[in-house]
């Protein structure tokens, strides 16, 4: 598999659980406060420089589209997209 240009393939970490004051368990994806999510760095594309396989990255939420590849699923995001790498 190759990632081409400023494509980011990641693999999202798994969501956290977090208990609101009532009771009720919600995962990240139902906060609405968060804005950016977690992920590991599965390819970068051809033309990304400054990250490479492995890295842990924060970035937006609403960018990006996810991707079935070998019954798995993944996250394809630009390079603009990421906010924080750890």
């Amino acid at each position: 598999m190759k990632v081409i240009g400023k494509n980011i393939l990641i693999k999202n970490k798994e969501e956290k659980l977090q208990t609101t004051k009532s009771g009720l368990l919600l995962g990240e994806k139902q906060r609405e406060d968060i804005r950016y999510q977690n992920g590991i760095i599965v390819l970068p594309g051809n033309e990304v420089n400054v990250i490479k396989t492995g890295d842990e990255i924060y970035f937006d939420r609403h960018a990006g589209f996810t991707l079935e590849v070998n019954k798995e699923l993944y996250t394809v995001i630009q390079e603009k997209d990421i906010v924080i790498i750890l």
